[in-house]
């Protein structure tokens, strides 16, 4: 290869280069997790030689112990991070040094405020990686070459943290990854050897492989290993602390925030593994692209297989992070042969319910699961659709906002419900819409505010199909306020006088009927209302208005069907309105009822310009 062809300058990624450029310039508050982060990645570099070595032992070129290596000059100011792992070809050096591979930095991105301070916190919970480098340094340098190729195809990466990077061709005897960073004057700090000894002994005790460092003293020659170099899932609970665990789940999230809450667990019998699975604090970016990277990190006798086993946990429960290692699985083991080993789905099982319990016993501390909530209940919800055999579990952690609080975070369980049930009431009843202020201040939660009946109020927009599977909770049926007709135990005098009603107002329902028989299916008297003179109720079996957005919204054919217009005879418009004679006016003002109706239940007008027009005649009518 030629120099020309050999050397090239290339631009960042736009959004790397957006991330880059931020990072570099914030105030950033804990520039020692650059540190944290390096040596994280050359551990799982080393973790990824010892995967491939396995079907190739070849890989390890005559230099098998593996380790990571740690490196100060105090005189030209650098600190170097070296691994014998797997290493990288040019192409990958390029992809994965000049791109962001993460499905969720648009969205990271756009969430940023422009405050330096606050945007430098995200930066820590988005995971910052490789590019944490550019906190402390103002020139980094990479020399690798791939396992398994030849010396003279070693790579050398440089860049300044600015709008390019420099990629050449150089010889490498030694497999893997050399990282120098050249420190800014404000980070001379990582130039002196203790203050490295003590954040690496911090961030990364507990990597399964020796973080070495020179060793310190006047006659001292060679490394030493400054971690304990042992896996921490691996050893007895009562022998971690909680800031281990704490530590440990950052290496393996690359999150910046403490986790809310862990589980460690070895199994022994039929099959045996341990598990340590994590609850994070804050979702990531792309929690809702449900093709999202996710799983937990699988070992097997301790070798490490893949980064994102998505076969122990449900799709729901994405959000899980952690560790697995399994005695009962093949070596040689690949994604095929996990969905088919009866092992995994026996493991899975396992991993789902101890999950499941860790977000019960978090649900306890009512404070902590609400903040849990807002994070994770969404996705949570997925899970009555998705998981036949716990839909009872995770029913009982569910919350929602209901008439029976004054905000929307003032979410309730459906257990808490049941309690509060009237002695009469035989269903648990519930709303859906795009808003909290539309559910509850919704038309069809009149008569259930006069009778003093609690309702749930479902605003996140997978509600209607996530109800639609859970169809009863503790022997009670749910049901929507706006479907069908309404049966809330009344008397046989209140029937009797609901049909009076009717009938009275035959003639009336009638003549609405003739004018909107486009619209609706059907125009009757109305049980459900108090103060509001017309509201639209879905046919018991129609698709609501919150699942036909949604199907729209991808793209999908939505089913035609009509509302039922519902009329409070005894609201004075309504009276009003039996008295007008003009059937001109009579019409226009039926529109602008139905209209009404329409806003309340939270449509959007198809010709909202003759809604207005119509509105404000009848108001110039009114001032005259």
């Amino acid at each position: 290869m030629t120099a020309e062809t050999a050397n090239e300058t290339l631009g960042f990624q736009t959004e790397a280069k957006q991330l880059l450029q931020l990072m570099i310039h914030s105030l950033y508050s804990n520039k020692e997790i650059f540190l944290r982060e390096l040596v994280s990645n050359a551990s799982d570099a080393v973790d990824k030689l010892r995967f491939e070595a396995l079907s190739n032992a070849e890989l390890f070129e005559d230099d098998p112990d593996l380790r990571v290596r740690v490196e100060i000059d105090t005189d030209k100011k650098t600190i170097t991070i070296d691994d014998n792992g797997i290493g990288m070809s040019r192409e990958e050096a390029i992809a994965n040094l000049g791109t962001i591979a993460r499905s969720g930095t648009s969205e990271f991105l756009k969430s940023l405020s422009g405050d330096q301070k606050k945007d430098s916190q995200l930066i820590g919970q988005f995971g910052v990686g490789f590019y944490s480098a550019f906190i402390v340094a103002d020139q980094v340098d990479v020399y690798t070459r791939r396992a398994g190729v030849a010396a003279s195809e070693g790579v050398h990466w440089q860049s300044k943290g600015e709008a390019d990077f420099t990629v050449s061709t150089i010889d490498k005897d030694a497999r893997g990854t050399r990282i120098v960073l050249t420190l800014k004057d404000d980070a001379h700090e990582f130039a002196d050897a203790f203050r490295v000894r003590s954040v690496i002994k911090k961030y990364s005790d507990h990597i399964a492989i020796p973080v070495e460092m020179a060793k310190q003293g006047d006659d001292a020659e060679g490394f030493e290993a400054i971690n304990e170099a042992s896996a921490l899932w691996t050893r007895s609970r009562k022998d971690i602390s909680d800031e281990e665990y704490t530590e440990f789940y950052k290496h393996i999230s690359h999150d910046f925030e403490d986790p809310v809450r862990w589980s460690h667990n070895h199994v022994e019998g039929k099959l045996e593994y341990t598990s340590l699975l994590y609850l994070p604090k804050r979702a990531p970016f792309d929690m809702y692209q449900r093709d999202m990277n996710r799983g937990l990190k699988l070992y097997v006798q301790r070798t490490f297989i893949m980064d994102d086993a998505e076969q122990f946990l449900p799709l729901y429960l994405r959000f899980i992070k952690g560790v697995i290692d399994s005695n009962d699985l093949s070596l040689n083991v690949s994604r095929e042969i996990l969905q088919q080993d009866p092992a995994v789905d026996t493991m899975r099982a396992a991993m789902t319910k101890r999950s499941l319990d860790m977000i019960s016993k978090l649900s306890k501390d009512e404070e902590a699961y609400q903040q849990f909530w807002d994070q994770f209940g969404a996705v949570l919800k997925e899970g009555v659709a998705e998981d036949f055999t716990n839909k009872d579990k995770i029913a009982k952690l569910l919350r929602f906002a209901t008439t029976h609080g004054d905000s929307a975070t003032e979410n309730q369980s459906l257990s808490s419900y049941v309690e509060r049930m009237k002695d009469d009431q035989n269903a648990i009843y519930y709303i859906c819409a795009d808003n909290y202020n539309t559910a509850k201040n919704s038309p069809h939660l009149e008569v259930f505010k006069r009778k003093g009946i609690e309702v749930l109020l479902l605003t996140n927009r997978i509600d209607e199909w996530f109800v639609g599977h859970l169809t009863e909770f503790d022997g009670k049926p749910l049901k929507d306020v706006t479907r069908g007709e309404l049966d809330l135990g009344d008397t046989e005098a209140d029937k009797k006088a609901a049909e009076e009603a009717s009938e009275t107002h035959k003639d009336l329902l009638e003549r609405i009927k003739s004018v909107v028989s486009d619209s609706v299916e059907d125009v009757r008297a109305t049980t459900r209302l108090v103060e509001s003179p017309a509201c639209l109720v879905t046919g018991e079996f129609d698709m609501g208005l919150q699942m036909r957005k949604l199907m729209e919204a991808a793209g999908q054919a939505v089913p035609e069907s009509k509302p039922t217009l519902e009329i409070n005879v005894e609201h004075a418009l309504v009276t009003r309105l039996d008295k007008e004679s003009d059937e001109d006016r009579f019409g226009e003002l039926v529109h602008v009822l139905l209209d009404q109706a329409r806003l309340a239940a939270g449509e959007s007008l198809d010709d909202p310009a003759t809604f207005v027009a119509r509105l404000n005649k009848l108001l110039i009518e009114l001032s005259n």
